[in-house]
């Protein structure tokens, strides 16, 4: 080779390693930036009861001013602002996609945490400890994070995209995204799609929930005949709870054992349990009244008519002056079709077969905003990319490990804009 062959092989091998170098670096930074975002919003204490969300807002401004796209902030109920980033797409006239997620957490037990739940420590193996750092505030940043580096590389979406921000799905979503889709904001956004929670996977695929069991959580009251502790009377609340008490449990007892089966998953059984009890007023009175709470969740394709029905024999069962009164009682809500029927399935499905990302779709075993969109035809898919992770969602000591975290920043990057040229 000459040497001015040999000079010119020299300068290529240099700038082809600066080029590398640049990205890496750049690459690097993007990183360190969403990492510093993710602990900066873990740090905001948005936890049931009495959720104060302006430090949220404030920290929401602050991301739409950094990736120089326009903000808006709903308050359909006082004090509960929906918060909405938009990326106007080139054919704006198409159905939007909506990526949500919600800015409430569940409450903590520091007692029972290793670091402050609130501090957003990370460890030595580089997980992150935090409320909300799996359930969801992960999301909100990968969402962000996703489309600045889409925006940065220069791409363009056919769909304008929608980031959200919804306040109190903790709760059922009453102040935030219920109210909210009934609203002409909402339908001004023109959603044609949306993603949404969903758990985390103990393996190396993706959980994708297509579909939620439905929220029928209830009070039984039961009333009887009050007196002295030490007489044995006959028609007590408290004989007359013990019997509902042993039919909901059977019941529970039931459907927790076809999970006996590795093929049945637990969004596909009704779930069952007992979260409060209340009455009494000191131990040597017998009271007039016990009540009991359950919290149930009803498997998709059961009849709710027929449900309510075996409940109210229970409750006969149990005797007269029992009764009950519904905390949360939502309507079936039809699944979101996984077919050719349904473009935005096709094209989420084939970015994942294209990227290597193994999915398993399911139905989620709790509740998310999702079935408010379900609920009005919108097609949504529950997809939280945390795979190789130990759920933890509103359990102690929750977190979530950098590497997963900013890998599912990377899988947003191939997935939105599958969806959104759909």
């Amino acid at each position: 080779m000459s040497p001015k062959k040999n000079g010119n092989l020299i300068w290529f091998l240099i700038i082809k390693v600066l080029i590398v170098s640049n990205a890496q670096c750049s690459q690097s930074k993007l990183n360190e930036l969403a990492l510093n975002n993710f602990r900066e919003y873990l740090r905001i204490p948005s936890v049931h009861p009495n959720v104060n969300y302006d430090k949220c807002v404030i920290f929401l401004r602050k991301q739409a001013q950094s990736l120089n796209l326009p903000i808006s902030i709903y308050e359909v109920r006082p004090k509960k602002p929906v918060v909405v980033i938009t990326w106007e797409g080139t054919e704006p006239e198409k159905p939007s996609i909506l990526l949500n997620a919600h800015m409430d957490v569940v409450p903590v037990f520091p007692a029972e945490w290793k670091y402050p739940p609130f501090a957003a420590h990370m460890d030595e193996k580089g997980n992150i400890y935090a409320r909300g750092s799996q359930d969801t505030k992960s999301l909100s940043i990968q969402h962000i994070e996703a489309i600045r580096r889409l925006k940065l590389n220069g791409i363009r979406l056919k769909r304008t995209i929608h980031i959200s921000f919804v306040p109190d799905e903790e709760i059922g979503g009453k102040n935030g995204m219920k109210p909210f889709v009934a609203t002409q904001d909402f339908r001004n956004l023109n959603i044609g799609f949306a993603l949404d929670e969903a758990r985390a996977s103990s393996d190396n695929r993706f959980t994708v929930a297509y579909g939620e069991r439905t929220v029928f959580q209830l009070w039984v009251n039961c009333t009887g005949k009050p007196g002295h502790g030490s007489i044995l009377f006959d028609n007590t609340a408290g004989e007359k709870l013990r019997v509902v008490i042993d039919r909901f449990m059977d019941f529970r007892a039931s459907e927790k054992a076809k999970l006996r089966d590795p093929k049945v998953q637990p969004g596909e059984v009704t779930s069952v349990n007992l979260d409060m009890t209340r009455g009494g007023v000191q131990v040597n009175v017998i009271p007039n009244e016990l009540s009991v709470a359950f919290d149930i969740r009803i498997a998709p394709g059961v009849n709710h008519t027929k449900f309510e029905n075996m409940i109210i024999g229970w409750l006969k069962e149990a005797g007269e002056g029992v009764n009950y009164t519904f905390i949360q009682k939502d309507l079936p809500v039809e699944n979101t079709k996984l077919d050719a029927s349904n473009i935005f399935w096709q094209a989420f499905e084939k970015a994942c077969d294209n990227n290597g990302f193994k999915l398993y779709p399911q139905i989620l075993a709790g509740a998310s905003d999702a079935r408010y969109l379900r609920e009005l035809g919108i097609p949504a898919l529950g997809f939280s990319p945390m795979n190789n992770t130990t759920p933890l969602l509103h359990e102690n000591n929750e977190y979530l490990n950098k590497d997963i975290f900013l890998k599912g920043i990377d899988v947003f990057v191939k997935i939105i804009p599958a969806v959104a040229n759909a």
